[in-house]
Order: C-alpha cells, then sequence, then structure tokens
C-alpha cells in the first residue's frame, strides 16, 4: 500500500534548494534522505510531514493531497497517522516520563506498550521528571511517545544524535520492527551512513537534485 508520494517538489529560502524532487514510500518500508549539511534533508522532511508547504510539487499521504486538506482534516492526520521524532526531543518539561507518555496515550486513544519501553531501557527512568534525565535518555523517551501514538508514517530528523552507536543501532532496529509489525513506513534524514544504509532505499540530496543511492 502507498503511504506517502510526493511530486515535482521544489523550494527555496534564499536560494534554491531543491527541484523537481519525486519520491514514494509504500507500507514496510524505510526510506533514508542523506546529503551534506544545508542541502535541505531537513527541509524535504518537514514538507514531506507536512510542517511546510513547497514552493512548488504535491506530496500525498494516505491518498490524500495534504496541501489542499482543510484545517482540521490535516490537523486529524497528524495527529493520528504521523509521528515525529527529531533530534531536539520537545518533551514536556513539567511532567515525568511517563506522563509524557501519557499525552499521547490521551490524544490518540492507544495504549501504552511496555514492552517498547523496555527496548529503549527507560523503564528505570520512566516515573522521573524529564528535566532529570541525560540527552539520551530523553530522547528515548521521545521516541517512545511518538511510537505510542501508533502513527502509520514516522518521520524522523537525525533521531539518535545524542545517542551511542549500540543505542542508535538497537533504536533503529526497533523502528524496523516497527513499521513491519505496523504496516508502518519511516523516512529518515541522516548524516550517518551507516544508519541509512540500514533503510530499504537512500536518497541523496545534492546539486538540488535527490538522487537514489540504494
Amino acid at each position: 500500500m502507498n503511504l506517502l508520494s510526493a511530486t515535482n517538489l521544489s523550494h527555496s529560502f534564499d536560494c534554491e534548494l531543491f527541484s523537481n524532487v519525486s519520491l514514494n514510500l509504500e507500507s514496510k518500508e524505510s526510506i533514508a534522505i542523506v546529503g551534506m549539511s544545508g542541502s535541505g534533508k531537513s527541509t524535504l522532511l518537514h514538507i514531506l510531514s507536512t510542517l511546510l508547504e513547497p514552493n512548488r510539487g504535491t506530496v500525498s499521504i494516505l491518498e490524500q493531497d495534504v496541501y489542499k486538506l482543510k484545517t482540521s482534516k490535516l490537523a486529524s492526520l497528524k495527529r493520528n497517522e504521523l509521528g515525529l521524532v527529531f533530534q531536539s526531543h520537545y518533551l514536556f518539561k513539567g511532567f515525568s516520563a511517563y506522563e509524557n507518555l501519557e499525552v499521547a496515550q490521551i490524544l490518540s486513544k492507544q495504549k501504552i506498550d511496555d514492552n517498547i519501553i523496555d527496548k529503549l531501557n527507560i523503564k528505570d527512568n520512566i516515573e522521573q521528571k524529564v528535566t532529570e534525565l541525560s540527552g539520551g535518555q530523553q530522547q528515548r523517551v521521545s521516541i517512545a511517545r511518538v511510537l505510542t501514538k501508533q502513527p502509520r508514517l514516522i518521520f524522523a530528523d537525525e533521531p539518535t544524535g545524542n545517542l551511542d552507536s549500540k543505542t542508535a543501532y538497537e533504536v533503529m532496529q526497533l523502528f524496523f520492527e516497527y513499521i513491519e509489525a505496523k504496516d508502518a513506513g519511516m523516512i529518515l534524514a541522516t548524516h550517518d551512513d551507516k544508519l541509512a544504509n540500514m533503510c530499504n532505499k537512500v536518497y541523496k540530496l545534492q546539486n538540488k537534485e535527490l538522487i537514489q543511492v540504494k
């Protein structure tokens, strides 16, 4: 099943970042986008995840043209179907780790999965305030919060930047297990070629073009 289809995307800020970018994401598929710093990886991910409207082109998620949806329908799509993981965790600082998961549980009406907590190795810290956690622990809580929603699409922008290499590998394995079990898909923006090559497909943003390299 097609989860996402992007066609002829172009975007500029002070100068053109990329043009005529197209890609498709199917269920149980993972895509990595690599490229030099400033090449536009994060901008492209923001466009694909509905955070930024492109100058030109279309993005269809679950067969809906997202930039033509009414505000209420787009908000519902974001809440129920999309999971966004960033290098900055954006947790609620006044809450405990578990309370942050409860927010996702309430909004999505999904149960908190103790298996995810165990696999992310945050069980011993789950009752602590997020301000008491290390950067790596906060990032793992953030990932657990996203997976609690049970999204159909995961958009991840350098999601393992605060993690050591062993933990980063374990987190990627968890993502892959999740998308396989839930018929979901993932698009990852990263500078780490090793992590990128764990994905089914790899694209490189270079010279304003998106080129498939795997």
